[in-house]
């Protein structure tokens, strides 16, 4: 006898023409639920600087400027500053949580991003209990309530999207009054990439104690610092 597939709503998800809000309201429909939790993350990248994770419990998804959201990196700043403030205005709550770079050397920044994701998810969660949508392939370990992994979900779902502009928001800010704490490494333009302002200052400075000292370019130049 022929075992039956188990059937899955979410093939249809991917037709390319669908906006953001539109694959929302087909997720709504799937899940049973009038409301979304988009989570995403800002910051995993760079040599310096928390990871930010932002939490968006969405339910209206006609509010101005939402034809607009998209990928928070494909957006420039003033922009961003713009949507960020219609999201919170319209969002029906948000959460935001960060790893700080020693947490992401101990236990590195994938697993410290899923746990600062766990950790806005619960508080959001508490709020509404609602499907929660992640950008990228990995599930959040241990959490409890429902939700649902999508890859390039930043592009595809307007949650997620909203959460991709809250976080990048939050984190260039953090990165922006640091800058003032640590003057000489330019984290107020680069928001602690690795650009070649940042390599240089970074070889003539050292590291500070907001850099990621597992991340490669960061070792490198303390092992050459302490090898002179």
């Amino acid at each position: 006898m022929r075992r039956r597939q188990k059937f899955s709503p979410l093939p249809s998800l991917e037709a390319p023409n669908k906006t953001p809000r539109d694959f929302d309201r087909e997720l709504k429909r799937v899940f049973a639920s009038d409301c979304l939790i988009g989570i995403d993350e800002a910051g995993r990248g760079p040599l310096a600087g928390p990871v930010f994770i932002a939490a968006v419990v969405l339910k209206e998804d006609n509010f101005p400027g939402s034809e607009e959201i998209r990928d928070s990196k494909k957006i420039n700043p003033q922009k961003r500053k713009r949507l960020s403030l219609e999201i919170r205005r319209h969002a029906e709550k948000i959460t935001v949580a960060w790893a700080y770079p020693t947490e992401i050397d101990r236990i590195n920044i994938l697993k410290a991003t899923l746990f600062a994701m766990r950790r806005a998810a619960q508080k959001a969660s508490k709020f509404k209990a609602a499907p929660v949508l992640i950008d990228g392939p990995f599930p959040i370990p241990d959490f409890k309530g429902e939700q649902k992994p999508i890859v390039k979900g930043d592009q595809k779902s307007l949650a997620i999207a909203c959460a991709s502009i809250i976080a990048k928001v939050y984190r260039d800010r953090w990165m922006e009054i640091i800058n003032r704490r640590f003057p000489g490494y330019g984290f107020s333009r680069h928001k602690g990439y690795g650009t070649k302002e940042h390599l240089e200052a970074l070889a003539l400075l050292g590291a500070s104690p907001v850099h990621r000292k597992t991340y490669s370019p960061v070792a490198q130049r303390i092992s050459a610092k302490l090898s002179k």
